[in-house]
């Protein structure tokens, strides 16, 4: 067993390998405070036939166990991935999937277990330093050490691997993945942060990257490293590919500048159906690899038209946006809808508004804690035009709606300002190109819609590059193609005032700071240029939510109050909400959230919550009712829960022998307050009414 400990900035890490795991290909232990967790890499012997991409598989696991917790549920066990490990599992896949050498086609499964947690410090980012090092430390051939780190502001400086109260406190939670060379993948989300901070916050996790790499290394030589599996590459008929170049290339680059996706994709599909058909029988069995070469050709043409004439294959100028348009309200009895439609790219965006009883119970390693905002991201086939099963969201679709969730939430009010809970839903309608930019605008705008005070508008934009050489061109709004045959996708989205959320994947070595300067000043632009078009639409907004969202009104009670507003059992709290039709929560600090749907039901649930709560006043007429009849008098409830005598000589003008002989048990009538005594107890007269 080889372990090393080593302080970088103000973090302790700690690396170990050879007491755990020991028969994966490559193990090892990742440690940061009381956070440890287990990455292993295991490779299969045999490429899977008929491949055409490396099958990799990565899992984050987060053990409840790690935090000293036993999981809620009825099975009390760990189950499908939560949001959270989904989420982990993609951040580590991204920056690691671009290094592995072309042609490997063998199972490649990277999973990382969270065996310890002290509930304050992230264990994703250690993730990818323990993926870095279980793949280097095995005979899967990798291409590089690389790191992942997570950025914070404090005091207004850079942090790393801020606590989750340090990252919420500064308004920056930003994860870097990064060779020496050069930045891979980038995630995060902060408050309006401007353009030139964020390039330094950037710098400075580069910088904290190379120092994790050179522990890495030192690590990494401890060991007897195995010599690397050598995966064959697939063998390329160059006869034949010279042959398609020859007859094909000029033909796929003037079909390459065909308008509209479909339209565009069976203008190229016919081309390839063509050269199945002339060189089938010359080259036999080469279906699946002449449709390959003609692929590479396609981006050969599309990367040359970007590079040499600054023109994408719809026509548009490399940092020029699609036709945007913008609709609200289009759906009569949702409380806020919203169509954004960019280009090829629909997002239909539903805001609905509800209250305490729906916010969502997240159960994790740093607690139990409750969700009033939450983004879900829907993904149908039908959006692109194909056939498939509806199925739960899968880690794409989760990812896109955590990144346009992060992108709104600097945005959204405060739970004193505005007391309900937010969900808000995009079903992608069209897709071609940056989709969950599209939920980003739509859901600033169906927020207006429904009258959440959002202080803000939010847009969004994805930016891509082609790069060949010191050759390179930053594209705005980038189409799904650009995105498939480019080196990077770059999303940005924020308020005039500066950035909220940002996600950055790379497929080359990297990107110089000129470049991602020149893509973040892209980016500012569009974004402008987009927000002039949704305040165009709705501004600002709406004065009233909608008619058929609960109306909330909070209102203060004395803390010993709450109890008799509760009740036995909760007898009265469900006997005030099934007679006024309100939904009522109560918090411990005596807020009491009235949720109805129209003034009536409000207004009965407050009249009744005034009526426990109020003091009896003195000299003040009450209409009560007779709970019981004693021979001195009677008592009767002048509030909920509140009893006065009325002395059998305050019940008439004229004296009487019996109390029966003028009222009866449940007998409504008019009291007045004459007395209150010191201990609490109320004397009431009907006489002075008379």
């Amino acid at each position: 067993m080889t372990r090393l400990e080593k302080r970088i900035d103000r973090t302790q890490f700690v690396l170990e390998s050879g007491r755990m795991a020991r028969q994966a290909h490559g193990a090892v232990l990742v440690g940061e405070a009381g956070t440890t967790v287990l990455v292993t890499a295991v490779a299969s012997k045999k490429p899977v036939p008929g491949r055409d991409f490396l099958p990799l598989f990565v899992e984050y696991r987060e053990k409840f166990y790690a935090a000293g917790k036993i999981p809620g549920g009825f099975f009390k066990r760990e189950g499908r991935p939560s949001e959270r490990e989904t989420l982990g599992a993609r951040q580590i896949d991204r920056p690691i999937r671009p290094l592995f050498p072309d042609g490997v086609r063998n199972e490649v499964q990277v999973a990382c277990t969270v065996l310890s947690s002290d509930t304050e410090h992230q264990a994703d980012v250690l993730g990818i330093i323990g993926a870095s090092l279980s793949l280097n430390l095995s005979d899967i051939p990798f291409g590089a050490v690389l790191s992942g780190v997570r950025v914070g502001l404090k005091d207004g400086s850079f942090i790393l691997n801020p606590t989750l109260n340090e990252a919420e406190e500064g308004g920056l939670d930003l994860v870097i993945a990064g060779s020496d060379e050069a930045i891979i993948m980038v995630e995060g989300g902060a408050r309006e942060i401007p353009e030139a901070r964020l390039i330094e916050a950037l710098e400075f996790g580069h910088r904290m990257i190379r120092e994790i790499n050179a522990f890495q290394r030192e690590f990494i030589s401890k060991f007897d490293v195995p010599a690397k599996r050598t995966f064959p590459l697939p063998e390329v008929n160059t006869a034949l590919r010279d042959r398609l170049r020859g007859d094909y290339l000029g033909e796929i680059a003037s079909r390459c500048r065909v308008r509209g996706k479909h339209v565009r994709a069976e203008a190229l599909s016919e081309l390839t159906e063509q050269a199945i058909e002339k060189f089938g029988a010359e080259f036999p069995d080469s279906e699946k690899e002449i449709a390959g070469i003609m692929e590479e050709l396609e981006r050969e043409a599309v990367r040359s038209l970007i590079l040499d004439e600054k023109v994408r294959t719809d026509g548009r100028r490399c940092d020029e946006v699609r036709d945007i348009t913008c609709e609200i309200a289009i759906l009569p009895r949702t409380h806020g809808s919203a169509l954004f439609t960019r280009g090829e790219t629909q997002s239909l965006v539903v805001t609905t508004l509800g209250t305490s009883q729906d916010e969502q119970r997240i159960d994790a390693l740093s607690g139990e804690s409750w969700k009033k905002y939450m983004l879900h991201y829907n993904f149908p086939p039908f959006s692109v035009g194909e056939v498939g099963f509806f199925r739960g969201p899968g880690r794409r679709e989760i990812g896109h709606g955590a990144l346009a969730e992060r992108a709104l939430l600097p945005v959204i009010p405060p739970d004193d300002a505005f007391p309900y809970t937010i969900r808000i839903v995009s079903d992608i309608l069209e897709s071609n190109g940056s989709s969950s930019m599209a939920t980003v605008c739509g859901g600033s705008l169906a927020l207006m819609d429904a009258g959440v005070p959002t202080a803000k508008a939010v847009a969004g934009v994805a930016m891509g590059m082609v790069k060949e050489g010191e050759r390179y061109a930053v594209l705005t709004d980038i189409l799904g193609l650009e995105d498939h045959l480019g080196d990077m996708d770059f999303k940005v989205t924020g308020t005039r005032q500066g950035i909220t959320g940002f996600q950055m994947d790379v497929k080359v070595s990297g990107i110089s700071r000129k470049i991602m300067e020149e893509a973040l000043e892209q980016a500012r632009r569009a974004r402008l240029q987009i927000l002039d078009i949704m305040d165009r639409t709705i501004d600002r907004p709406r004065a009233e939510i909608s008619p058929y969202a609960p109306k909330i009104v909070q209102i203060k009670v004395p803390v010993d109050k709450i109890r008799e507003i509760i009740g036995p059992g909760g007898k009265m709290i469900r006997h005030i909400q099934e007679v006024s039709g309100s939904k009522i929560d109560i918090e411990d600090d005596g807020t009491v959230t009235i949720a109805a749907v129209d003034k009536e039901s409000h207004d009965k649930a407050m009249e009744m919550i005034e009526l426990i709560t109020a003091e009896p006043e003195l000299n003040k007429v009450y209409k009560g009712k007779v709970r019981s009849i004693v021979q001195f008098g009677a008592f009767v409830e002048i509030m909920p829960g509140r009893d006065g005598l009325l002395h059998i000589s305050e019940i008439d003008k004229k004296r009487i022998d019996k109390v029966e002989d003028v009222l009866q048990l449940g007998d409504e009538i008019e009291v007045k307050v004459i007395k209150i005594d010191n201990d609490g107890k109320i004397r009431l007269s009907r006489k002075a009414l008379l």
